[in-house]
């Protein structure tokens, strides 16, 4: 399995993570033995990815995205390993500060192959290698109508007003298209019919061509959105944990 170098770099220079998902589409990184980074002392083994992101590999502690204060790098034993006898590790991404309750929890976005210490080869690190978690899909295409059914979100209220009549897309806010423009299929969460200026929720359909993690980086929704879905996330990691 290949390792991640992006997310490397994006720690050890203080970056954000989420941003160099989007970089990783076009960029092609060799693994090697950089003059200003120290050598792995002998005996030693560490994930080369600078000593904040080693910490984390040491205590679990989570890695915040600078850029990105609600999204959060857990690393966890990768869920789906090419190899069944490996014992390879990944960052979970989540909207949660906490762990996940498992590594294959439906609390986890996706999954980043982390990097390991001991190969000098090139390693070529793309947006492709982003593993969607499908659970996370449908917990978050079911928060979004609850979300509507709730008027929980002042924005997609707001742009029923103005609608009026008509089908209405949920966008992702990671690529917001012009005004009076449909967005890149890619970035449609789901559309709902608004009649006489009110959503009608019951009609919210999933867009199956919705990507969780994009070269504009992963996952964004508005504000009220947003909170919901952390709601509903928050209650199935306790019930998992229970």
């Amino acid at each position: 399995m290949r390792a991640w170098m992006r997310l490397a770099l994006a720690v050890r220079h203080g970056s954000s993570a989420a941003r160099f998902l989007g970089g990783w589409s076009s960029h092609r990184i060799v693994r090697g033995t950089p003059s200003n980074l120290p050598r792995r002392p002998p005996g030693v083994h560490f994930s080369a990815i600078g000593p904040c992101a080693r910490r984390a590999v040491s205590s679990q502690t989570p890695i915040a995205d600078p850029d990105r204060p609600d999204l959060f790098y857990h690393l966890v034993s990768f869920p789906h390993p090419v190899d069944s006898s490996s014992s390879a590790t990944a960052y979970a991404l989540s909207f949660l500060p906490t762990p996940p309750p498992s590594s294959s929890s439906a609390t986890v976005i996706g999954w980043l192959p982390a990097i390991t210490e001991g190969t000098f080869r090139d390693i070529e690190a793309g947006l492709h290698d982003f593993v969607e978690n499908s659970n996370f899909r449908s917990l978050m295409q079911e928060a979004v109508r609850q979300g509507l059914r709730e008027g929980v979100d002042e924005i997609w209220t707001n742009g029923a007003l103005q609608l009026q009549h008509g089908w209405m897309h949920i966008h992702d806010s990671r690529s917001i298209p012009p005004l009076g423009r449909i967005g890149d299929p890619d970035d449609i969460i789901g559309s709902v019919l608004v009649e006489d200026s009110k959503i009608l929720p019951d009609t919210y359909q999933a867009m199956p061509s919705y990507r969780l993690c994009t070269s504009d980086g992963p996952i964004q929704l508005t504000e009220g959105l947003a909170r919901k879905l952390r709601t509903v996330l928050e209650d199935v990691a306790s019930r998992e944990t229970s």
